[in-house]
């Protein structure tokens, strides 16, 4: 009866803060993930870093993200979204101004560790969370609108690093990254804990609570509310969380599709989007202004394309969806291959294409991977399915940088190409369709 009060809500003012004041956390996850890149080339020469210096505090971050993602999944499932959450938030705000008042490379590389455990954390356990609230037919859109702030955060983390950087120097990365987390903080009281966790943990008289001020808070504003439709629900929903479940039974095939999907998606366009611009100026010699506005391009039109998904993927499905972006990202990626991207403007024009394509399936990952377990292992599935994100996002500029060494530039876009077809495939084989059902009747 919970599920099915929950189910037929519309999408409330309630709703709706909850998305931004999560959205606000959200985007300062994505700033800080590309803040040390543009405050760098400004440390690089006050600090006298080395190269590998400056590689293991760029990795420090990623590393601590895989380590929040994994752990802070599991402790999601036991104490509560919003508890963790909260923590995140808090860890990621205080390691942010650690690395203002850094000293050393040392000390950036260890602040920049615990801050990634925050960033790495606060994504999957958040996706699972705003996932919890919305109803079958309408959580692809109301979710991937909340999602997409992802991409434009870290579109604003280069805004910030090419005005004010060169100007102010590297701490004007932190300082303006403390502003939208800080809001956060005090708008969690505002946030009710997920209804259907509250369940999960026998705690029904809470979660009726938090659905009754749903329900109140679109009723007093003279909308009726239907009937509620009530489906037969296994009683496995509400069971209680073991992580090796995620590979058993029917979850099993998920894991390995989800961790795949991750995989692929991010090693091409992660591996793209850091390499791109040094392309640009290495390779064709273009002016570093020019080489960062065609970067930039790429960018934003990756955004546009996350906003017509979020817009779209409840009419097409994710299936369909997923499968299609993976084989259209390959046709780009042959054409570069075999025109050997001779030319600036060719590299501009379809890899803008291949990293929109994908940049569709990137961001709306952790919509599908909330989608593909039960109550008591969304955060912890979703977690370790985003922990692929990083060995993806890792995998994918070193492979760039061996190809390009050993064999060249047409070689690194025909390797991105073998990997979209293994996406699609993995997708046409294995992936399920999760438009318009009921979280409970996907995951039982």
């Amino acid at each position: 009866m919970l599920v099915a009060r929950i189910e037929r809500l519309p999408v409330s003012r309630r709703l709706m803060l909850i998305r931004v004041i999560v959205g606000i956390a959200t985007f300062f996850d994505a700033y800080t993930v590309l803040a040390i890149a543009f405050a760098m080339p400004a440390l690089v020469g006050e600090w006298k870093l080395t190269p590998s210096q400056v590689g293991m505090i760029i990795s420090a971050g990623y590393i601590g993200q895989l380590f929040g993602a994994v752990f802070f999944g599991w402790l999601a499932e036991k104490v509560g979204r919003l508890h963790v959450l909260m923590f995140t938030i808090i860890l990621f705000v205080a390691m942010d101004i650690g690395c203002l008042f850094a000293w050393s490379g040392m000390s950036m590389m260890v602040f920049r560790f615990f801050q990634g455990i925050g960033t790495g954390a606060e994504v999957p356990v958040a996706s699972a969370y705003i996932n919890e609230f919305i109803g079958a037919k309408k959580r692809g859109r109301f979710f991937l609108l909340y999602e997409v702030i992802f991409p434009v955060g870290l579109m604003f983390a280069g805004m910030i690093g090419y005005f004010l950087v060169p100007i102010y120097g590297w701490k004007a990365m932190f300082i303006v990254g403390l502003v939208p987390s800080v809001l956060t903080i005090p708008l969690r009281w505002l946030m009710p804990e997920s209804p259907r966790w509250l369940a999960s943990k026998g705690r029904i008289a809470e979660a009726e609570k938090v659905v009754q001020m749903l329900e109140n808070d679109v009723t007093k504003r003279g909308v009726a509310l239907p009937e509620p439709v009530v489906r037969p629900i296994d009683p496995k929903a509400m069971a209680k969380s073991d992580w090796r479940e995620l590979f058993r039974g029917i979850y099993l095939k998920r894991t390995l599709t989800i961790w795949s999907l991750w995989v692929c998606a991010y090693m091409i366009n992660n591996g793209m989007i850091t390499w791109l611009p040094t392309l640009y100026k290495s390779v064709f010699k273009l002016p570093l202004q020019t080489a960062l506005a065609y970067g930039w391009t790429t960018s934003a039109v990756g955004v546009l394309a996350s906003i017509a998904c979020a817009l779209l993927i409840d009419k097409v499905g994710r299936r369909p969806w997923y499968i299609a972006a993976f084989f259209l990202a390959t046709i780009p990626l042959l054409l570069l291959s075999f025109l050997g991207g001779t030319s600036a403007l060719q590299v501009l024009v379809l890899a803008t294409c291949v990293y929109a394509v994908l940049q569709t399936i990137a961001f709306s990952l952790y919509l599908y991977s909330a989608e593909l377990y039960p109550t008591r292992l969304r955060a912890i599935g979703t977690g370790m399915g985003s922990a692929w994100l990083r060995a993806g996002s890792s995998i994918g500029p070193l492979m760039v940088g061996f190809l390009m060494a050993d064999f060249g530039i047409s070689y690194v876009f025909a390797a991105f190409a073998g990997v979209a077809v293994l996406g699609g495939v993995v997708t046409t084989l294995m992936a399920i369709e999760t438009k318009g059902r009921v979280l409970e009747e996907l995951s039982p």
